[in-house]
């Protein structure tokens, strides 16, 4: 265990014009993607754990965003909580951004060109009428096709972004059984991103930096003060 920072008006002052910059970023970041389907924003805040200084952390809001009718066949929108499942160079992925295209080989993919897996796997589609019912099935012509994959996370997971709009399954990860299911065919998922709330704090954070750039040179000024003029002799 680290010993504890003995901490000062400095210190205390860097570590806040950290925690301030951090918490920009994510702001900014957010902004970037408050049109980008599927997206969850991302909180900063600050953690003082015993005598440190105060460490910077994030945590994604996975509140679900608006839900817009395409009245595309293979857009799919999930209402209340669960994730999508697709398959990347990195491994399984879960996604909200439900924006699903059929490729080459007509199997059904994301919006980077990721395999969209059902319980059996891929899912390959026919040409024909693609219905997809509330609980995932998927039926081209009358046929079935498959089931998508629809899973979730513990109450309270704090789950990795990756990629913008996917995020890393954590070990809690279980399927979610059909009657429990709400897909929308021919709807998709907005960013839940705030843009004014957002803005708004952005401003507040930068009103925060000033503050704590300003106390940081008053103390600096201090000290320069004790050494060059305290220290001299009588």
């Amino acid at each position: 265990m680290p010993e504890p920072v003995q901490t000062n008006g400095m210190s205390a002052a860097a570590a806040a014009l950290q925690m301030l910059e951090r918490k920009q970023a994510v702001l900014a970041n957010n902004l970037a993607n408050a049109s980008t389907r599927g997206f969850k924003a991302e909180m900063a805040f600050a953690r003082l754990m015993n005598d440190q200084l105060a460490a910077t952390e994030t945590a994604i809001d996975l509140k679900a965003g608006t839900l817009t009718e395409t009245h595309n066949p293979l857009d799919l929108a999930v209402e209340g909580d669960g994730f999508f499942v697709v398959q990347t160079p990195g491994g399984e992925r879960f996604v909200r951004n439900g924006s699903f295209r059929l490729n080459a080989d007509r199997q059904l993919v994301d919006d980077k060109g990721n395999t969209v897996l059902g319980e059996a796997g891929p899912i390959t589609l026919p040409p024909g009428a693609v219905e997809i019912d509330a609980a995932g099935l998927v039926t081209v012509n009358g046929k079935a096709q498959g089931r998508l994959r629809l899973e979730r996370v513990a109450a309270g997971t704090d789950l990795q972004h990756e990629g913008g709009t996917q995020f890393v399954p954590d070990a809690s990860r279980q399927a979610i059984p059909a009657g429990e299911r709400t897909i929308k065919q021919g709807f998709v998922e907005e960013s839940n991103v705030n843009t004014m709330a957002a803005m708004t704090e952005m401003l507040t954070v930068l009103h925060r930096y000033g503050a704590a750039q300003k106390t940081l040179s008053t103390l600096d000024a201090a000290r320069g003060i004790a050494v060059s003029d305290l220290a001299k002799p009588v």
